[in-house]
């Protein structure tokens, strides 16, 4: 389990990226209700890729790296920016992958709706919920 539901998701609903393509198109329409739906890794996080893991010289990290820390990479023009997990220490290797956690992974969603109301033209500008339960700046 990666979320238990104890905090409800609020987000806005038509297009905005808040959450997966799929959940957000078996949502559209729905008033108050119960959902459940199974996203394959290609509509969720993607497959796991074998080749975003990789080994490198334990030289090239401080001595205080654990496993489960995580850096990101900057990329150039050319390149866009990765974030890697350690994933295991040895004496002078380092692994570290760039999958995202749940990369491979069939994601299942039970979805109650509780509340469904219109957004504000303040929301629609920003592209994201404001108020109770919401973003605040």
């Amino acid at each position: 389990m990666v979320d238990d539901g104890a905090q409800p998701l609020v987000y806005l609903h038509g297009g905005y990226d808040a959450i997966f393509p799929l959940l957000e198109e078996k949502l559209h329409g729905m008033n108050m209700g119960e959902l459940n739906i199974k996203l394959q890794p290609d509509d969720a996080f993607g497959e796991y890729i074998e080749s975003l893991v990789l080994v490198e010289d334990r030289d090239c990290f401080p001595d205080t790296i654990e496993v489960g820390m995580a850096f990101e990479r900057v990329g150039d023009d050319s390149e866009d920016d990765m974030v890697f997990r350690i994933t295991d220490i040895a004496e002078k290797k380092v692994v570290v992958d760039s999958n995202h956690p749940l990369a491979g992974m069939a994601l299942v969603f039970d979805v109650t709706v509780r509340e469904v109301r219109m957004a504000s033209q303040e929301e629609l500008d920003h592209g994201h919920v404001h108020g109770a339960g919401g973003h605040h700046h």
